[in-house]
């Protein structure tokens, strides 16, 4: 089947909703395309016991509340199912089960998105699949390991087998399965620099509050202070102090071979499981258009907008400020690019 729009949506998380409602706020005529089979679906397959960093006041869309105390922190069921309250309430137009496998030019005006099942035209298309795609794991692991996964892959402790479990990577999804790690295995954290620690409140006000009031949550992406915030994200929270007192830490990982791993400062040392919270790279070769993705795979943008006419991008970290992949930050780049979505329409 053939279906027409004025704009497309490729991804429907809170980035993609967020969008909907700016269109729909500007009486556009829209689609979200989203692979999964309901709303919320990312956040639900998350590990278990995760929790955000910020509180409920600080993870809404477009001041549609969240249920529970508003200083408190959402689990990422609770954000799953605010996320389908959201969508429903506001009737968003959303066809799910609809994985997108290519998006290219039909004609000088017209994109043409392909999925595995229909074939969608639109003037404008936006593309919701936010800040990570796919599971980054570095080649210098030969695979003899009995049990390896990835961070996305991880749910609680129980799925990990007992004895020595290797965490590589301390960003903060790395230093929280390593503290929850701890309270059942031998843990060791894998690190190749020194993280620096925020807490999550401080004098009693929530870090967000105080990012907000200091003007940080808003410095944008080509700043002074914005350059300087990108070269590495802080560990927030207190799973560091669980860390440092039941975790042993070493150095950068350099190799892996016969179920022994070797660091750049420390003792080679035998794993019995290792997870790798290494983070995750950007894929774009489904985006078939001329200019829309630069050499090293990431897209071409100016706080969302593509050089490809038509074509913008939303959630991605660090799009336009601090708070860009944020559920609270996302909406303001939102109503950025449906100003400019309502520009070339009207042009």
């Amino acid at each position: 089947m053939i279906y027409t729009y004025e704009v497309i949506i490729i991804g429907g998380g809170q980035a993609g909703l967020a969008m909907a409602y700016a269109l729909k706020k500007q009486n556009i005529h829209y689609v979200i395309l989203d692979q999964n089979n309901h709303t919320g679906v990312s956040w639900e397959k998350r590990y278990d016991s995760l929790t955000l960093f910020t509180p409920r006041n600080y993870s809404t869309l477009f001041e549609y509340n969240m249920e529970g105390q508003s200083n408190g922190f959402p689990s990422k069921d609770e954000i799953a199912s605010y996320l389908r309250r959201f969508s429903m309430e506001h009737h968003m137009v959303i066809k799910h089960n609809e994985k997108v496998l290519r998006v290219k030019k039909r004609s000088i005006d017209i994109f043409k998105v392909e999925t595995e099942s229909n074939e969608y035209l639109a003037s404008q298309v936006i593309v919701a699949t936010g800040a990570f795609h796919h599971p980054f794991v570095p080649n210098i692991h030969d695979g003899l390991t009995p049990f390896v996964i990835h961070s996305h892959e991880y749910k609680n402790p129980q799925q990990v087998p007992k004895g020595k479990v290797l965490v590589v990577g301390s960003g903060n999804t790395g230093v929280q399965i390593a503290a929850e790690l701890s309270q059942t295995h031998d843990v060791v954290l894998s690190s190749s620099k020194k993280g620096k620690i925020i807490p999550t409140r401080i004098l009693g006000k929530s870090l967000f509050w105080w990012l907000d009031v200091m003007g940080i949550s808003k410095a944008k992406s080509d700043s002074i202070i914005g350059r300087i915030l990108q070269r590495r994200d802080p560990i927030i929270g207190t799973d560091y102090k669980t860390v440092k007192k039941h975790v042993e830490m070493v150095s950068r990982l350099l190799k892996v071979e016969d179920g022994t791993c070797f660091f750049k400062e420390d003792r080679p040392m035998e794993i019995g499981s290792i997870i790798w919270a290494t983070g995750y790279k950007n894929k774009y070769d489904w985006i078939q258009i001329e200019g829309a993705v630069d050499l090293r795979g990431n897209p071409n943008h100016i706080f969302g907008e593509s050089p490809a006419r038509g074509l913008y991008f939303i959630g991605l970290s660090w799009q336009s400020r601090r708070s860009s992949a944020l559920i609270y930050g996302v909406e303001k780049d939102a109503k950025y690019v449906a100003r400019l979505v309502m520009k070339m329409k009207n042009n």
